[in-house]
């Protein structure tokens, strides 16, 4: 029985090892308030809210049936993209004005839908994972009462403890 419970931790010690991480840097003013959307779980829905024809003004992300806080403000009706079981998000991407807000943002996922919202407008960006084993595990940046200034996106293993890791570097 010891013998078995010592190749339990070691073989949980060897996933956690091959667990992998990337960033894709963030875009856009960096000014406001900072903010982290992390759960537990997977994501399994993504919410936005569009500034009438004009800017991204507000987000969630839902970490197994759980909303997170609204970041930014609501306007207008919720744009919402729930996922199915095995489907997870693959890809960021939108445009944003480097003076203000982020424009518009585009979410795609690995079954090949799309979240789309925003305006087409300002400069570009495209932010994925840098493995096939990697999805989107947190989305970061900056907002202020108008909307969302800023955007960053962490790619990994849902379920791993990202936000409590520390580097040496």
């Amino acid at each position: 029985m010891l013998s078995l419970l010592v190749l339990i931790v070691l073989c949980s010690g060897a996933l956690v090892e091959g667990a992998s991480y990337s960033f894709s840097p963030s875009v856009g003013s960096g000014t406001g308030t900072s903010f982290s959307l992390a759960g537990n779980d997977k994501i399994t829905a993504v919410r936005l809210y569009e500034a009438p024809n004009a800017y991204i003004s507000g987000i969630q992300l839902q970490f197994g049936g759980i909303w997170t806080t609204l970041i930014g403000r609501k306007l207008g009706t919720a744009l919402e993209l729930d996922l199915e079981d095995d489907e997870h998000i693959i890809q960021v991407s939108g445009k944003f004005h480097q003076s203000n807000y982020i424009y518009q943002l585009i979410f795609d996922t690995s079954a090949g839908r799309s979240l789309r919202a925003g305006q087409p407008v300002q400069n570009s960006f495209n932010m994925y994972a840098t493995s096939k084993d990697q999805q989107l595990v947190i989305l970061s940046g900056r907002f202020n009462t108008a909307g969302i200034t800023a955007i960053a996106a962490h790619w990994g293993t849902p379920g791993m403890d990202y936000e409590n890791t520390t580097s040496s570097s």
